[in-house]
């Protein structure tokens, strides 16, 4: 989600709340605790029941996992530029943007992350798929957290539906959901992929932090996790092939 600045607020305070289904006074949003909570419910009445097709799409991603092959990569690639391209225009543009101008330019940029997914899908052969070792658990352990956990700790913790953010349609369980599929890939990652995930999973444990907002604590520790897992393991597969 996308904040404006009020006067007198820092951008980085703005976005506190981006993925948080509560807020508190001092953060002088220009907005209210109920016309943010009627975002969400909007929305998600909105798109029924397109929830349902995004985690059908998920199980389609995650079983196309053990068919690595060309193909299946530009329908894993799709479908994940589908999440950051619907978020961007739909979420932000549509639903957001009305009560706050600044969702414009957030959306702006998952536009652009859902562009470069594409565009991996398209350039390279064979970039998904499951390869047993530390980045791949953790990649798994991600998705299934985006799917499953992380609503269900924000209806543990009074983020009831339709009041709260939706795996595959929403930012932040789009960007866990990303980070674990990047884990899940076969040869070097290009690098470019992980700017804007990585920015969004500072936004939102910023939000984990300041709002108490459980279901977004592994959130901040996503991008910190899931890149160095992916550069050593990219470093070890470079090797691997230079000594073949």
């Amino acid at each position: 989600m996308a904040l404006s600045v009020a006067p007198g607020q820092s951008a980085a305070a703005t976005v506190l709340i981006s993925c948080a289904g509560s807020w508190e006074p001092w953060l002088m949003l220009p907005f209210t605790r109920e016309q943010f909570l009627d975002v969400f419910v909007t929305y998600n009445d909105a798109i029924w029941p397109l929830q349902i097709a995004a985690y059908l799409f998920g199980i389609v991603v995650v079983a196309l996992l053990f068919r690595p092959s060309r193909s299946p990569d530009r329908i894993i690639a799709g479908v994940l530029a589908a999440m950051w391209v619907w978020t961007g225009i739909v979420y932000h543009g549509l639903f957001f943007a009305p009560i706050n101008t600044a969702a414009y330019l957030f959306g702006v940029l998952f536009l652009f992350q859902g562009g470069v997914l594409a565009y991996a899908g398209i350039r390279h052969d064979r970039l998904f798929g499951f390869q047993s070792g530390l980045a791949a658990w953790v990649g798994a352990a991600f998705l299934f957290y985006a799917a499953v956990l992380y609503p269900l700790i924000g209806m543990a913790t009074g983020h009831a539906y339709p009041e709260m953010p939706m795996f595959g349609v929403t930012p932040c369980p789009v960007t866990i959901f990303t980070f674990g599929m990047l884990l899940l890939t076969t040869q070097r990652l290009p690098r470019w992929l992980l700017v804007i995930p990585f920015v969004w999973s500072l936004i939102g444990g910023s939000a984990a932090i300041a709002l108490g907002v459980a279901q977004d604590w592994l959130l901040l520790a996503s991008g910190f996790v899931a890149i160095p897992l992916i550069v050593l393991r990219d470093r070890g597969t470079a090797h691997l092939r230079g000594t073949a």
